[in-house]
């Protein structure tokens, strides 16, 4: 009994070292090289909702004034001409008439402009995508919800769960290059909302991808290779791999792969690697996800 006890702690003690080690590699600071020239920076980022009737604890108002100086210096870190993010919401009763997180970032980056936003009542505006404004001009923008009734704004999902879309933005660039992105964000309990969600965002890509490049990012609580990410890849669609976990629990534990991503149809060239950003900012975790970034040439 001793001897098995012994063996029990033996294995215990190790699991708890890769533990350590695990969290302190993902601690560690991530230089970002600046954007290859003539190229487009795009990234993605969940960066977690909060509780407005809560002044204390995870995600609270009070934790919020904690992480927002972190998420302002991971957004910088990034040097992204375009970011999509994903549960940017501040949940009170009905439609929130604060969200506290997009109100932060676009008081602090004046620099930036915020895209696939509008009055909440008519456009949701909890996943903008922020934009360079020296790099790219807005041409337009909208959405869609994944759902029977996709342009019913707020409606619930295939199955009759809360509501998840897609926001899009149509950009130009200095070149005149125009290009649009899709930023979505995919129920994580159920598999069959998935792939219905990432079908109908398949269907509503193909003309717009007829006529110029398309990216399409986000969180599809979905790994490469699953049917989720296969029904746009049926379209065209590759997705670029993220080099690693991007969801950390909030700990920076990389337990599965990836499942933020950014892909693009047919003539978008990837320039290196993209990557996961990881580390902490200011000695905090922003969000309980890794930004994913990538630059590309536009054809």
């Amino acid at each position: 009994m001793t001897r098995w006890l012994r063996r029990v702690g033996g294995l215990f003690a190790v699991l708890i070292a890769l533990l350590g080690l695990m969290v302190g590699c993902n601690s560690l600071p991530q230089p970002v090289q600046p954007p290859p020239d003539e190229t487009v920076r795009v990234a993605t980022y969940n960066v977690h909702y909060i509780w407005l009737n809560r002044a204390r604890g995870d995600w609270s108002v009070g934790d919020w004034e904690r992480r927002k100086g972190p998420l302002q210096a991971a957004f910088r870190a990034m040097d992204a001409d375009v970011v999509g993010f994903q549960e940017m919401e501040s949940f009170g009763r009905g439609v929130a008439p604060q969200n506290l997180t997009l109100e932060y970032l676009i008081e602090q980056n004046p620099d930036y402009g915020a895209a696939a936003i509008g009055d909440p009542a008519v456009f949701p505006y909890t996943q903008p995508i922020f934009y360079r404004r020296a790099a790219l001009t807005l041409r337009d923008q909208g959405w869609f919800f994944f759902s029977d009734t996709p342009d019913v704004i707020y409606s619930r999902t295939f199955n009759g769960s809360w509501p998840a879309f897609a926001s899009w933005a149509e950009f130009e660039d200095r070149a005149s290059h125009v290009f649009r992105v899709y930023n979505i964000h995919t129920e994580y309990r159920s598999a069959s909302n998935r792939r219905l969600s990432t079908a109908l965002v398949a269907d509503r890509i193909t003309e717009p991808a007829s006529r110029m490049p398309v990216f399409v990012i986000g969180d599809f609580n979905a790994i490469r290779g699953s049917a989720t990410l296969r029904n746009l890849e049926d379209v065209g669609v590759t997705f670029w791999p993220a080099q690693g976990s991007t969801f950390h629990f909030n700990r920076g534990l990389n337990l599965f792969p990836a499942i933020d991503h950014i892909g693009g149809t047919g003539g978008i060239e990837p320039v290196g690697e993209t990557f996961s950003l990881r580390g902490k900012f200011e000695g905090e975790w922003p969000t309980d996800h890794y930004p994913v970034v990538g630059d590309f040439r536009l054809p």
